[in-house]
């Protein structure tokens, strides 16, 4: 099982958060201090393959699958998308760190992970100690300052959120070529196949495989241009107190369109963070040891 491959002293769950709605979670190391991982798109918890481990050295850590991703659970989208709203992914990871009597914890997160963790800090910022996130700004903001080479390098955010069966119809279509052209495309350096195992490029391509987890990805995507959008106008003026770290690649869309940090500090009072060199947006996977190095700084930075 690749799961031992990568995460030998770790144990998995299937965990109800909702009576229909299980996460699959993966939970080792040893600590007080709780860490919770939350992955990006189109991948699973196998994202942190390269960091999970020596975090767990000295914090006890926790990784999932978020609703519709990997083996967690993938209900059919809703007419308003509204189970796949930020809100609804958020409090399955609450629920869920509650489950494991785990009240307070750190948030490490990539990606679409990054966005449940962003409205997981504006619904329930008392559970959260510190968060980092990576290789994203708010979503209300990407969309309002999107220009030509947004939509041009990012277009599944605008293929995806087209109405059912059109975006699964194409995405289902070839798992294979999709896949490997994302990541493979996406990430930069000279070892990018390095990056990449085929072991975990395969099991990627059979989550993707799942016509149940093209709609789920879908759905979350849709749910972002819709009622999340509803549920981040309402908060435009909160400030976020809770101590962030933002990292992106130095050779990503993202950063290199945007002042990354300039833009969370508009949203949050404390954060701290720089592009990472030679990375694109996969950024754990493609730097795993400064992704760790600034890990472990920032929480000891950020111990209460």
């Amino acid at each position: 099982m690749i799961a031992k491959k990568y995460f030998p002293d770790f144990e998995q769950k299937m965990i109800k958060v909702e009576d229909d709605i299980e996460i699959n979670t993966f939970v080792g190391g040893k600590g007080n201090e709780v860490i919770l991982l939350l992955h990006g798109h189109p991948e699973s918890y196998l994202i942190w393959r390269g960091i999970a481990s020596q975090l767990a050295q000295n914090y006890t850590v926790v990784l999932t699958d978020l609703r519709g991703y990997g083996d967690s659970s993938k209900p059919e989208g809703l007419e308003d998308h509204s189970n796949y709203s930020k809100r609804v992914m958020a409090q399955d990871q609450v629920t869920l760190m509650q489950k494991l009597s785990f009240d307070k914890f750190h948030i490490v997160s990539h990606d679409r992970g990054s966005r449940v963790a962003h409205r997981l800090i504006l619904d329930h910022k008392e559970k959260v100690k510190t968060c980092c996130m990576m290789d994203i700004l708010p979503t209300y903001d990407m969309y309002e300052q999107t220009n030509r080479e947004f939509a041009t390098k990012y277009w599944h955010w605008f293929f995806y959120i087209q109405p059912k069966p059109f975006p699964e119809t194409f995405l289902g279509s070839d798992p294979d070529y999709f896949i490997r052209r994302n990541l493979l495309n996406k990430a930069t350096g000279d070892a990018v196949k390095e990056m990449f195992p085929e072991d975990v490029l395969k099991e990627y391509i059979r989550h993707y495989s799942n016509p149940a987890c093209v709609h789920a990805i879908s759905e979350d995507y849709r749910a972002s241009n819709t009622i999340d959008l509803e549920h981040d106008e309402i908060d435009r003026n909160k400030t976020i107190d809770t101590p962030l770290l933002v990292l992106w690649g130095a050779n990503a869309v993202v950063g290199n369109i945007w002042n990354v940090l300039e833009g969370w500090q508009k949203f949050a009072s404390n954060v701290s963070g720089f592009g990472i060199p030679d990375c694109g947006h996969f950024v754990p996977e493609e730097q795993p040891k400064i992704v760790l190095e600034s890990l472990l700084e920032f929480l000891e930075k950020n111990k209460k």
